[in-house]
C-alpha cells in the first residue's frame, strides 16, 4: 500500500507490517498494558522510519550514478529500494551499498549525542521493557542494524559491498558466485548455532533461511545477466 511519495520515490508498506504492529501492541500490552502497548507501537515506527531512511541512503547515492528507485516497501523484516538497475561498476555498487549502512551510523551518533549516552548491550538485552528510554534504545538498535547489515551475506548490504570488492579484481559473475557462497556458508553456520545452541532460536533460522535463499538468488541472477540472449534460428 503506498503510504506516501518523497522526492519521486514512492514510499510502500506491506500488509504484514500492520499485523506485525497489531502484534507488537498486543505482546506490550501484556508486559504494561495501553501506555506500554503505545509506547511499544511507537519505537517500532520510530525503528522503521529510521530503516526507511537507511533506504533513502540507497535511492539517493544510486540517484547519483543516473539510477532511478520507483519504491522502497517497509516490511515486517525491513526495508527493500527497489532500483531500477545494477550499478554499471563494482565502484559505484560499493557506494549504493555502503550509503544504507552510513545513514544508520549518522543516526545512531546523533542519538549518542542528544541522549548523552553509549549505546550498550544491556539497553539492547531490554529492549522488550517499554519502560527503556526511546531514544537509547534506538541508539542501540541503530548500531546493530549497521552490524548485522554489513554481514558479507546477501541479500545484506555487506554481501554487496563484498561482490564489489571481489568485482574489482575478477569477473562480476564469479565474484558473486564468491560472495553467495560465503553468504550461504554463515547461514549454516547460523543456522546450527541457532539449533543446537542455547535456546533454539526459531528466529535465527528463520534468519539464516533468508540469507541462504537470498545469496541463491543472487548468484542466479548474476548468472542470467551474463547469459547471452539465444539467436534465433532463420
Amino acid at each position: 500500500m503506498k503510504i506516501a511519495s518523497i522526492s519521486g520515490i514512492e514510499v510502500r508498506i506491506h500488509v504484514t507490517f500492520l499485523l506485525f504492529l497489531a502484534w507488537i501492541w498486543f505482546s506490550y500490552y501484556q508486559i504494561a498494558g495501553v501506555s506500554g502497548a503505545t509506547q511499544g507501537v511507537l519505537f517500532i515506527l520510530a525503528l522503521f522510519a529510521c530503516v526507511l531512511l537507511h533506504e533513502f541512503g540507497h535511492a539517493f547515492a544510486a540517484r547519483g550514478f543516473g539510477i532511478q528507485t520507483p519504491d522502497i516497501t517497509l516490511l515486517p523484516i525491513g526495508g527493500v529500494a527497489r532500483l531500477s538497475r545494477i550499478p554499471d561498476t563494482p565502484w559505484q555498487e560499493l557506494v549504493v551499498a555502503i550509503a544504507g549502512p552510513l545513514v544508520n551510523v549518522v543516526i545512531a551518533a546523533a542519538l549518542i549525542f542528544v541522549v548523552h549516552q553509549s549505546a550498550s548491550l544491556e539497553e539492547l538485552g531490554a529492549i522488550e521493557n517499554p519502560r527503556i528510554e526511546l531514544l537509547a534504545k534506538l541508539a542501540s538498535v541503530n548500531v546493530m542494524l549497521v552490524l548485522f547489515n554489513l554481514i558479507p551475506a546477501f541479500p545484506m548490504d555487506g554481501g554487496r559491498v563484498l561482490r564489489s570488492l571481489l568485482a574489482m579484481a575478477m569477473p562480476y559473475t564469479r565474484a558473486t558466485w564468491i560472495a553467495a557462497r560465503i553468504g550461504q556458508v554463515l547461514a549454516i553456520c547460523l543456522a546450527v548455532y541457532a539449533y543446537f545452541g542455547p535456546g533454539n532460536n526459531p528466529l535465527l533460522i528463520f534468519i539464516a533461511f533468508f540469507i541462504f535463499i537470498g545469496a541463491q538468488q543472487e548468484a542466479a541472477m548474476a548468472r542470467a545477466r551474463q547469459t547471452p540472449p539465444p539467436v534465433p534460428k532463420l
